[in-house]
């Protein structure tokens, strides 16, 4: 009997530094976690004393720690990035905005002359259009991140959707470069949305009108039953370290941003070709530049 008395005294004992062990665990946990709040750290929190069940529990509250800390940090970067993108916004329709204003103020002066009157409107219906096409290309952009953009799949003819652009685009072409067309007749069709295609295309001419230089080469072909297009030219202020974001939206390879719009263009290629199930990709050889898609046939 005396020594039952002595085995249940020593196992309340055990219990009873348990119980403790647990109590000063969790106080302790209490204070680290009112602790991190104040400082709006996510540092792991530690034990006072051994506790298999506390050290589990600990386990996953530093999980969800590192979470938030993670969502956070996402935050942090996402909310940069908008800035950083509201900047760009403001400064790209700024620029042909106080373009226009400027020439109608000019207008305004009763000593110009009908000729210079009529020069000056044309510059202005210039940079109206500059304006109209930023806002929609971040009209688009947006539903096509939200996935609101319509997308009506079907066999499309990239020779004749490539070959009318080029028409369309021929007086400018030929006056800003050397142009080399390698479109084979019996190129397949692929399965695409034919409007969107026309937009892909149609992006990639003004993006090389508007940064690039020397030799526009347009050429199609089969590679592993896919038909890959490549739209190649020269773009001498493009780096390796470009290369990376090129597709990003408002990304721009001239940091001063001096007369050089959003890249909003290629952006909206990307996302057009990948919402087809296309792929695009961009190389740099020397100061040559390309961007290749690939379709499904």
């Amino acid at each position: 009997m005396k020594y039952l008395a002595v085995l249940l005294a020593a196992l309340c004992l055990l219990l009873a530094l348990r119980l403790y062990a647990l109590d000063r665990n969790l106080k302790n946990g209490v204070k680290q976690l009112r602790l991190r709040r104040q400082e709006k750290s996510a540092a792991p929190l530690h034990l006072s004393a051994p506790h298999q069940a506390s050290e589990e529990l600990l386990s996953e509250v530093n999980g969800l720690l590192r979470d938030s800390e993670d969502e956070r940090a996402d935050f942090r970067y996402r909310e940069q990035a908008i800035r950083r993108q509201i900047a760009n916004v403001s400064h790209d329709l700024r620029t042909p905005l106080t373009s226009i204003l400027g020439y109608l103020q000019l207008m305004e002066n009763p000593e110009v002359s009908e000729e210079q009157r009529a020069e000056y409107l044309g510059i202005i219906k210039g940079r109206a259009r500059v304006l109209q096409s930023l806002i929609t290309s971040f009209y688009d952009l947006s539903r096509l991140e939200a996935g609101e953009y319509p997308i009506v799949k079907e066999r499309v003819d990239l020779r004749e959707v490539i070959g009318a652009l080029l028409a369309a685009f021929y007086d400018e072409l030929e006056s800003h470069f050397s142009v080399i067309v390698d479109l084979p007749d019996d190129l397949p069709p692929v399965w695409g949305d034919k409007a969107a295609m026309t937009r892909i295309y149609s992006n990639l001419i003004r993006n090389a009108l508007e940064h690039g230089s020397g030799t526009l080469t347009v050429s199609a072909a089969v590679e592993e039953k896919r038909v890959v297009t490549r739209f190649a030219n020269g773009r001498a202020e493009l780096s390796k370290l470009d290369l990376p974001h090129i597709f990003d939206r408002f990304y721009t390879s001239d940091k001063t941003r001096s007369g050089r719009n959003t890249g909003l263009g290629l952006a909206i290629v990307k996302a057009l070709a990948e919402q087809m199930e296309g792929r695009v990709g961009a190389e740099l050889t020397g100061n040559q530049f390309s961007v290749i898609l690939y379709w499904k046939m």
